[in-house]
């Protein structure tokens, strides 16, 4: 009964339209059909007529002329670049180095537009025309089978060979290059399959495709080398834009096609930063490629069928099926004097806007360790300027000394106590920000320029907010700038703060790789990660110019649990720890060093042997006191030995107490040991510890300035350098 309702309800519903709507409807298709018939005859008339005929026009080189518009869009651009120089890293966003790319990128299109229309006349088009054959004879004589083609062969026994040009192409240019690349696949019992195309964008010239390789001697091709030389050296002036392009109008008077030699691969899949391709089968682990968007990535992983990588940049403007090429090189950041006092990313870009970055040499980012060969003994001191660390922890150039402890203890001001302490000393610092706010970053540079550090100092930044790519690849790109100043004889402190972040951000990497995970998800080489990084800070000997790099990882820790997994993993590696209590933390104790949890394993032969004798018995009364201490919290009668030797250990670690930003040379800190471990200090108020630390390093400048600059040498101090320094502190003592 419902099928019958409907039919009678359509049949009611026509008879309606056709009583008294059908000539509206006769009306309409009747219009339509009468512009159908109008531009059939137009078309016809067009295709008959003669076609006229085009004198051909002399040529003259296009001036670079600004018109009103692109002068209003220089001077906006030119606002835009003074206005983000005004910012300091915290609020050069995303955004604003968005806006300095733009800038840069309208600069270079006014150079394409033009340089398209010089090739768009006659006497170029006849001018490549003409050379074809030659571009053919070129190419031909530089193919070769890659062990990616010679692998598909094997699997499939045909190779596709593409041939695209901007025009139609002769006959007999089409048959040199299926006989020849015939005979190239002949000698491996191979097949071909050619395919010609045609694509405007090449605008002249000719792109042979073998496999995944591609010989290009096209215009496109040279307008993408130009558009590569621009990025690496910045229009900054107009005299800059039409110095470029009188250049390559030079080049086009007498252009000669050069072929270009790369390979292609095609985007299967997108995810997560992590991007899935095939092709380009003679890729390597570790290699740059590039996107169509202009984005660059890094190969992580190689499957049978398919590669992995990692995209550093925004990774929303590439889609699947996209072309992706092979940059032939492995993934590298610029290094050199010019990256001092500047805040860049992990692949070596400026972000602090304080303009391009100028550089002429790059380093690789993963490269072997020097040989044990290569390597000296760590025996020079590198001082931080903190008591508790040069007294009892030592760290010597060239040595890895981690840096441990929960959140908010105190890690990170360690390390940027120990950057400002080598000023004047010869020795460059690079800090590597891992998963850091941007607002941290910003403070940390102010805070170094405010006592002149960023003069010598490098930030490497891989925020928060940034990819995990960013941050896995930030510490052996902050390594490979500190190896380039090793390699010249100098003499670097790397801080990597911290490498708990760097851990997660690879284990997230991997698991989107599809890599099988281990203990707490890990990935089963994290072990290996963490060690091949840090090997690289070493020593050298002095045949290789006896440069050093001194690493300071840091290590969070979660509830003080320093046997977790990534704690011990960078324990094993390193050569001694720091380890920062949360318990001391809360007591007062700045720094919160646990003497017991640390330890450097090359000891003595980091300190000064002035600092080696003051400080000997340092350890073991900390230990006494420490225990000593806990003990006597259980009871209230104390012996008068013991009162003694608590009210003792007290003024030492009141002694140990330092305040940020105020590092301490050499000799101020072991004539303070000496005075406080020998009973001179015995009558100070704990309160007053640190007026009268004050007071003997201003006593000692002033009036005892003989033995200060004896005390300065370092060296050895000798029963009567001892006696004079005691007769000195009970002066001092009396005056107190």
């Amino acid at each position: 009964m419902e099928i019958q309702y409907v039919l009678i309800n359509f049949l009611l519903l026509v008879g309606i339209l056709f009583l008294f709507a059908r000539k509206t409807i006769i009306k309409i298709f009747r219009g339509r059909r009468e512009r159908i018939n109008t531009q059939l005859d137009e078309a016809e008339l067009i295709e008959n007529s003669a076609a006229p005929v085009l004198e051909e026009p002399v040529f003259e080189p296009i001036p670079f002329e600004e018109s009103a518009e692109l002068l209003q869009e220089k001077a906006e651009a030119e606002a835009k670049i003074e206005q983000i120089r005004s910012f300091g890293l915290r609020e050069c966003s995303e955004i604003h180095r968005g806006m300095i790319e733009s800038v840069r990128k309208q600069y270079y299109q006014v150079l394409k537009d033009e340089v398209r229309e010089l090739f768009s006349k006659e006497p170029y088009l006849t001018l490549l025309r003409d050379k074809e054959m030659q571009m053919v004879d070129d190419i031909l004589g530089m193919i070769k089978l890659t062990p990616g083609d010679m692998n598909y062969l094997r699997m499939h026994n045909v190779l596709y060979v593409t041939l695209t040009s901007a025009h139609p192409l002769e006959y007999d240019i089409i048959k040199k290059v299926d006989q020849a690349t015939k005979d190239l696949l002949a000698t491996v019992n191979g097949k071909t399959s050619l395919w010609i195309r045609e694509d405007p964008e090449l605008i002249g010239g000719l792109r042979l495709r073998i496999g995944d390789t591609v010989y290009d001697a096209t215009v496109a091709e040279e307008l993408y080398q130009l558009e590569k030389r621009v990025s690496r050296e910045p229009i900054t002036t107009d005299e800059t834009a039409r110095e470029l392009l009188r250049e390559f109008g030079d080049i086009t008077n007498s252009f000669e096609p050069k072929v270009h030699t790369y390979q292609l691969g095609r985007v299967m899949q997108l995810s997560d930063g992590i991007c899935w391709m095939d092709g380009i089968a003679d890729t390597m682990y570790g290699e740059v490629v590039e996107f169509e968007c202009g984005e660059s990535g890094m190969v992580l992983d190689i499957q049978p069928d398919r590669i992995g990588c990692v995209v550093f940049g925004s990774y929303e403007n590439i889609e699947s099926g996209s072309r992706v090429r092979r940059v032939g090189r492995i993934a590298s950041v610029p290094v050199g004097d010019s990256l001092l006092g500047r805040v860049v990313d992990a692949i070596g870009k400026p972000i602090d806007g304080e303009g391009h970055l100028y550089v002429r040499e790059k380093r690789p980012i993963e490269c072997h360790a020097p040989s044990i060969l290569d390597r000296a003994p760590v025996s020079e001191p590198l001082h931080t300027g903190i008591k508790a660390i040069d007294a009892l922890v030592p760290i010597g150039k060239g040595q890895r000394e981690l840096i441990i402890g929960d959140r908010q203890t105190g890690k990170t001001a360690i390390a940027i106590d120990a950057i400002i302490n080598q000023k004047g000393k010869n020795t460059v610092c690079i800090y590597v920000a891992i998963g850091q706010k941007e607002s941290t970053i910003a403070e940390i540079k102010e805070r170094l320029q405010k006592h002149g550090a960023m003069e010598y100092t490098t930030i490497v930044a891989a925020t928060a907010s940034g990819s995990a790519a960013t941050q896995y690849v930030a510490p052996f790109s902050g390594t490979a700038m500190a190896e380039y100043f090793m390699y010249s004889g100098r003499d670097v402190l790397i801080i990597y703060d911290d490498l708990s972040k760097h851990a997660v951000a690879y284990r997230e990497l991997s698991l989107l790789l599809h890599r099988p995970s281990g203990r707490e998800a890990y990935p089963g080489d994290i072990f290996y990660l963490h060690s091949r990084l840090l090997e690289r800070s070493a020593h050298l000997s002095d045949e290789f110019g006896g440069g050093s790099i001194t690493a300071l990882p840091i290590i969070e820790t979660l509830a003080g649990d320093i046997s977790a997994y990534i704690p011990t993993n960078v324990i094993s590696i390193t050569d001694g720890q720091i380890f920062l209590e949360s318990d001391l933390f809360h007591e007062g104790q700045r720094p919160a060093i646990n003497v017991g949890l640390s330890v450097s394993r090359v000891g003595g032969a980091a300190q000064t042997k002035l600092m080696k004798q003051m400080a000997a018995s340092l350890r073991t009364k900390l230990a006494q006191y420490r225990e000593l201490a806990d003990f006597t919290q259980l009871g209230s009668d104390i012996d008068e030995t013991t009162k003694k030797a608590l009210d003792s250990g007290a003024r030492l670690m009141e002694a140990l107490k330092q305040n940020r930003y105020q590092p301490l040379e050499d000799w101020q800190q072991a004539l303070l040991l000496f005075a406080v471990s020998e009973g001179f200090a015995d009558g100070i108020a704990l309160a007053q510890m640190d007026e009268f630390e004050k007071g003997l390093y201003a006593f000692f400048t002033g009036e005892c300035a003989q033995l200060t600059e004896q005390l300065k040498t370092g060296k050895k101090a000798d029963s009567e350098l001892l006696s004079a320094v005691r007769e000195a502190l009970g002066e001092y003592v009396k005056r107190v």
